[in-house]
């Protein structure tokens, strides 16, 4: 018998789509939205071609937009009027989210996620307020002076501002929050946090394996989070790491974390698969704005076609093994699915 042709015969136009072994539907997507509490008009976000920051009044308009689409969960994330060292717009009852989370959840059906990190709120940038870290080499001996302590996030003190935040978020509607610092322990004071105030219904989609990567360059203009000074690598992982992904999914699960978060996605493809392979937990992955700005910035070249290497992109995180996925490129593909 003459197997040459058999891969073929199912290639064809009107068999292949009943033998795909990856399928994409808008129920995969979040879409990731901007509220903005410093305009009161829609600015668009030059480096994400095709998505705006939006004031609180539009809100609603925004997320019904995203609805149209089919894609039904956003991720939203906030832009506040002030900034302080704590970040301490954040937990406001009057913040930019906590207004926005009112507004979207009794004027639409969205399932809304929350993004919770204190670096769009501090005024250094960092995820969490600062404290001094003393080296070894910081230490006055006989030889000379000291070197000046450098600053670092001071890891319980942020903690305490998460409960904060999440119980916030959650008092005014939050579906998910989703912790996304990479702080020691976060999840387990999180759940702590939402159960004691009455919010055991409300999950946790962890940010578990969160790399210190060069894609989140757009995204820190977005949201006006870019560090003041320094970077960030002291609390987000080595992108040379594997291993040291699956003990901290491994840690999250055991803290009680409900979906497990890979960030960024196509360079970390191989992250995501070991997790679906380990783990019972959904996993989600976020297709991060660098990822979806490159795209956009070859496809204005003509070198790309955009609308296919988006679905493309998004069909090798599904097929890595994601479930979620979130994506600039939500509202485009879905519409399109």
């Amino acid at each position: 018998m003459d197997l040459t042709h058999r891969p073929r015969r199912l290639r064809q136009d009107r068999v292949r789509g009943l033998v795909s072994e990856t399928s994409l539907e808008p129920a995969d997507l979040i879409a990731p939205v901007f509220v903005d509490a410093t305009t009161d008009e829609r600015r668009p976000i030059e480096s994400m071609p095709g998505h705006d920051r939006v004031p609180i009044d539009g809100i609603v308009g925004r997320v019904e937009e995203v609805l149209e689409t089919g894609v039904e969960a956003i991720m939203l994330f906030g832009i506040p009027a002030s900034k302080d060292p704590e970040g301490s717009r954040a937990w406001a009852d009057d913040g930019v989210i906590q207004e926005a989370l009112r507004r979207i959840t009794s004027e639409t059906d969205a399932y809304v996620i929350t993004d919770v990190c204190l670096c769009e709120y501090t005024d250094h940038g960092h995820c969490g307020p600062l404290e001094e870290e003393l080296r070894s080499e910081d230490i006055v001996d006989a030889d000379g002076p000291a070197c000046e302590p450098t600053m670092t996030v001071d890891n319980d003190a942020t903690l305490e501002a998460l409960k904060r935040i999440v119980t916030s978020h959650a008092r005014a509607g939050a579906d998910m929050v989703a912790p996304s610092g990479m702080m020691d322990g976060m999840v387990e004071v999180i759940r702590e946090a939402l159960d004691g105030a009455g919010f055991e219904h409300v999950p946790i989609m962890s940010y578990a394996a969160k790399y210190e990567s060069a894609f989140y360059g757009p995204f820190r203009d977005a949201a006006d989070g870019a560090p003041s000074f320094g970077n960030r690598r002291h609390y987000q992982m080595d992108p040379a790491n594997s291993r040291e992904a699956m003990r901290e999914v491994r840690l999250d699960a055991e803290q009680g974390a409900d979906v497990m978060m890979v960030k960024p996605a196509l360079p970390y493809l191989d992250i995501i698969s070991a997790v679906r392979r380990e783990f019972d937990h959904p996993v989600a992955a976020y297709n991060v704005s660098g990822e979806y700005a490159m795209l956009h910035a070859a496809a204005e070249k003509g070198w790309l076609d955009l609308e296919a290497v988006g679905l493309e992109s998004l069909l090798s995180i599904k097929r890595a093994g994601a479930d979620l996925i979130l994506t600039y490129f939500a509202e485009d593909v879905a519409q399109r699915l």
